[in-house]
């Protein structure tokens, strides 16, 4: 028989997780109170970074459903939601949500309601990678450099390009300048993506 367990989150130590339990219970589903876990966490914070959440995945076996009452219990964003789902789903546990009408994620038709979720977790990815690219840019625009700073000066970098033309061996570079073969070789590499651009 499978057994029934709850999960129920507030953001903030002022509110309480009883309403939450309530309505589990106003929805059919008599769950055991030492299987009910609640705890205190932001909603920004990822599922597997919940110590409840990780205690209750130490809990659950195959079989075993687990209700929460809102997608927000599964994770921070829709691409948390999908990744806690597919992993309860591995591990033959059923998961109810009561906001999407008690459905069963796992079943064909909670898959068919996971499918949207996928559809604006892939959306949300895109944003965030769209967002973060155009960060990147206006930032380099403003002339910021990403990185790490380079281990030589403009100037040394200049000397480094004149010892290569001159064709003194890396390694030497490298002993004279005090510094590693890969950072004379980024120099070259740097020197001669220029003098391309400019021929």
């Amino acid at each position: 028989m499978s057994r029934l367990f709850a999960y129920c989150r507030v953001t903030t130590a002022d509110q309480s997780t009883e309403d939450q339990v309530r309505e589990i219970d106003a929805a059919g589903f008599a769950v055991a109170k030492q299987r009910a876990v609640a705890e205190t966490v932001s909603g920004s914070v990822a599922a597997s970074e919940r110590k409840g959440f990780l205690k209750l995945l130490d809990k659950l076996e195959e079989g075993d459903v687990l209700i929460v009452t809102k997608l927000d219990g599964l994770g921070r964003n829709a691409v948390d939601v999908r990744a806690t789902v597919k992993r309860l789903e591995a591990a033959g546990i059923r998961v109810h949500c009561l906001a999407l009408g008690g459905a069963d994620l796992t079943s064909p038709a909670g898959k068919t309601t996971m499918q949207v979720i996928n559809a604006v977790a892939e959306f949300e990815r895109d944003l965030l990678i769209e967002r973060s690219q155009a960060r990147i840019r206006r930032a380099r625009a403003k002339g910021r450099a990403f990185g790490r700073p380079s281990a030589l000066t403009a100037e040394q970098r200049e000397v480094v390009v004149e010892r290569l033309q001159a064709g003194i061996a890396i390694a030497q570079i490298a002993r004279d300048m005090k510094t590693s073969r890969q950072t004379i070789m980024r120099v070259r590499d740097a020197a001669a993506i220029a003098a391309g651009a400019t021929s």
